[in-house]
This record gives structure tokens, sequence and C-alpha cells, in this order.
């Protein structure tokens, strides 16, 4: 009994203790709301920590996309250096945000941004947040606690001349403006392998098929080529849609009027942003309509959308290329990944390319989310910004990645099968279109039914009617003839 009296009396101490040491590692903030807790080395403060508890929803968070934290940085110190111009911020103050600002560009303090990505308050949190930790980082340069925002505040000082309802949409484009860049690197080096195997097999001549039915003939090279230049199309469409993402609301604050700002504070602050950042940004002409409207977005992820199903298109036509391999088209081999199936031995399926495909579903999904939360959003701010940020983050972020995998897993690993190809020509009666100019239509229309009730290939038939001699027959079957090939149109590419 004595034994257990002192192990609880132990186990108490020890509780008290804990409970003593917890409230030395907190700091007490306030806020509209009151006084809220936050952990001592914490550069959050009480608006981040409210933010976080209340948006406890998808295990997703800002933090995910370091570049958004970067895109902060820029802004912040855009705005400091404006005020400063303006002459509404000391100069004094400047030199102590700014190397605070470099921090969060420098890609550090990322762990303090925490925050859920799905989060009512048209991103005021996130604001606050990048508030709160540049406004303590700066006190703790410059030898202050964190916390002691009488020094420095992350209202005053770090909001400064500002809105969350300009800067957060400001800080989404130029997260978008970064991922940006990368995506279409990695789109460029897609359409570059299909250029190489479009020449690589330039000579092969092989049936085009349209509604899944024979056509008329065309060369391996050439279909490569065509995917490539597909997603070159893409390109120049990202290239376009992405300026849209360059006009920008900086110095509108709440509405688009421009309310608390000094004299020039827009012009300054866009000068200082283009500066930082490297990207061609300006200020829309209308900021009312710009606070209010996501119409940027909804270029921006319209082209995505484009992208997306142009890779799907690709992708099924390599599923459908290399399908068999006795029972299928069999024109093209993928590069083997992974064992096919649990239950049928020898099988190998065309994961890389429904890779691609399926991340073009989400993606095309997330559109339909930037339309119909662009479509909403009452009069002047579109509360519902952190959605559409998401949704094109995600969507950048899986075409990067996956167009990568695509690529090296798949595209770059494509041979082909000349035999299936050599075969198919021989037999197909598509060919007999070929064969007008020199036979007519009539007896095309006669070889064709012939082809069809004997089993044999329009070729055959020719040389056993001695319809062509051998000369005529190579010289209309050459590529050039066939397909109307030019390679000079590719030689560059």
């Amino acid at each position: 009994m004595k034994t257990n009296k002192l192990i609880n009396a132990f186990l108490m101490l020890l509780l008290v203790s804990g409970n003593l040491f917890a409230q030395e590692k907190q700091r007490t903030e306030v806020d509209l709301l009151g006084e809220i807790k936050v952990p001592i080395d914490a550069y959050y403060g009480a608006q981040a920590a409210r933010g976080m508890a209340n948006f406890q929803i998808s295990g997703q968070y800002i933090n995910d996309y370091p570049d958004f934290m970067k895109a902060w940085g820029m802004i912040k110190l855009a705005t400091a250096r404006a005020n400063t111009d303006a002459g509404k911020m000391t100069k004094k103050m400047l030199k102590l945000i700014e190397p605070a600002c470099q921090e969060l560009i420098n890609g550090k303090y990322v762990d303090q941004f925490r925050i859920d990505l799905y989060q009512g308050g048209a991103g005021t949190s996130t604001n606050m947040n990048a508030n709160e930790v540049l406004a303590n980082i700066a006190l703790e340069k410059a030898g202050y606690k964190k916390g002691e925002y009488d020094k420095i505040s992350p209202n005053d000082e770090l909001n400064m001349s500002q809105s969350t309802n300009d800067t957060y949409p400001t800080s989404l484009k130029i997260t978008m403006l970064l991922h940006n860049d990368r995506m279409v690197e990695q789109l460029k080096l897609l359409s570059k392998s299909f250029r190489v195997l479009g020449n690589k097999y330039i000579d092969v001549i092989k049936m085009g098929r349209t509604e899944f039915q024979d056509a008329v003939p065309m060369t391996v090279g050439q279909e490569f080529h065509s995917f490539a230049s597909m997603l070159e199309w893409d390109i120049a469409n990202m290239e376009y849609a992405n300026k849209s993402l360059m006009t920008l609301n900086m110095g509108g604050t709440a509405i688009g009027t421009g309310l608390n700002t000094p004299k020039g504070y827009d012009v300054y602050v866009i000068k200082h942003l283009k500066e930082i950042s490297g990207y061609d940004l300006k200020n829309a002409d209308d900021m009312i309509a710009a606070t209010s409207s996501l119409h940027s977005f909804v270029v921006y992820s319209s082209a995505l959308k484009t992208l997306a199903t142009t890779l799907s298109k690709i992708s099924n036509d390599l599923i459908n290329l290399s399908s068999g391999p006795r029972n299928g088209i069999f024109e093209i081999n993928l590069p083997a990944r992974q064992p096919g199936s649990s239950i049928m031995p020898g099988k190998v399926n065309p994961v890389i390319p429904e890779l691609m495909a399926l991340v073009c579903y989400r993606v095309m999904g997330n559109d339909v989310t930037v339309n119909i939360a662009a479509s909403d959003g009452d009069l002047q701010l579109n509360a519902y910004e952190p959605v559409v940020g998401l949704t094109i983050f995600e969507s950048q972020k899986l075409m990067t990645n996956t167009m990568k995998a695509f690529r090296e897993q798949c595209v770059d690993g494509i041979t082909i099968n000349e035999e299936v190809h050599k075969r198919n020509l021989e037999t197909t009666i598509g060919i007999v279109t070929a064969l007008n100019p020199v036979l007519g239509h009539h007896v095309g229309d006669e070889l064709a039914k012939e082809a069809q009730k004997t089993g044999k290939g329009i070729l055959e038939l020719v040389r056993e009617k001695k319809l062509l001699t051998e000369k005529q027959i190579k010289e209309i079957f050459s590529a050039e003839n066939l397909t109307g090939l030019d390679k000079s149109k590719y030689k560059d590419k």
C-alpha cells in the first residue's frame, strides 16, 4: 500500500513537472478574439495558430508547396521597399524586414507554415502566417524576443498598405509562375523525346487508321512527330496563358480602391516585385475588377486542361499501338515496368501511359473546380481563391512529375516492330487507295472486293494479275509518294 502511494506521488510529481515544462515551452499572444498559447519556438503567431486549429481538413498544408513561401517572401520584400519609397515606412524598419524576407525567398522557415490548404477566409490565415513569421524572424535578428510586436508588428509593418485581398492572389500567381517554369521545361523535354523517335523511324511506312479502321499509309516517324507537334502547340498555349498570371491587383487593398496606401505605392510595389521575381508583372487597368474576378486563373487552368487532353490522347494512342502482343495492334513496344497481373502469368501492362492518362483526368476535374469557384464569389471579392490555388498547384505538380516519369520510363524506351508494319502494309486493303491514280477507282474496287473475299493482300493480287511492274510498285509505294513525306520539314526539330 505504502509503495503504491509513493508511486502515485511520484507520477503526480512528473505530471506537474511536465505541465510546468509545457507551460515554459509556450508563449501567450493576443489577437481580436483574446489570448492564445503558441509554442515558444514557433515563428508563427496567434492568427496562424487559430488557422491551424480551425482548418484541420485534408492533411495537406500550404508548405507542401515551398514556392508558395518563396512567393510570400518576394511580396513582403517588395511591399516594404515600396512603402519606404512612398515615405510611409522608415529606412530603419526596412533594414529589419529585408533580411527576414530574404530568408523565405531562400527557402528557409518552410516548416512554420502548417495551415491546411483547405481554408475559409479568402486566404487571410495564410497572409497572417507570413506576416507573423516574418515579424518574428525580424525581431529575433534584431535581438528581440518573438512576439514583441510593439517593436515590429505583423499588421502594422508587415501588412502595411496591403490586404489579403491583393497579396493572397498575387502570392498564388507568383507561385504558379514558378511552378509553370518547371512544368514547361518537362513539357519541352517530352516533346523533344517524340521528335527523336520521329527522326529515328522517319522512313518506316505503316498504315494510318481512322475510326480504328485501316486508312492510308504514313510513316512511324510522322506519327511520333505529330505527337511532338501537339505538345508544342500546348507549349505555346501555356506560354500565352501564363501571361494572364502576370496581371495583378497589388495596391488595391481590400476591394481595389487602394484604401490606406500612400501615393505612388502601387507603382513602386510593381517595380520592386518585377525586379525581385524576374517576371514581367503589371497591375490591372481596373483594380476593382481584378480583385473581384478570377479571370486569370480560369485562363491558366483552361490551358492546363488543354494540355491534359493532349497528353491523355497521346497516352491512349500508345496503349492502343502497343496492344497485344499476339492479339492486338502490337506496332510498338513500351518498356516493361512491372508484372501486369496477380493471376495471369507473363502479362505486362502499359502502366506508365495509364498513369499519364489518369493524372490528366484529375487535371481536367481540377479545371471544373476552378470554373465553379470562379463563377461564384460574391461582389467585390471571391472568397474561394484558396480552392482555386490548391487545385492549380496540384495540377502543375502532377503534370510536372508525371511528364518526367512518362518521358523517362516510357517514351525514351519505345521501340517498334518493323515486321508488323511490313506485314500490315502487305495485307491491308487500305493500300488500294494509293493505286487509284494509276489503275482507277473501278479496278481498285474490284481488287478490294477480291482481297476481302480471298484474304489475299492488295499487293499480292496486283502481282498475280500483273497489273503493275515491280518498278512501278516500288515507285508508288515509296515513302515520299505514299505519305507525302518531306524530311526537310523535320530537319530542325
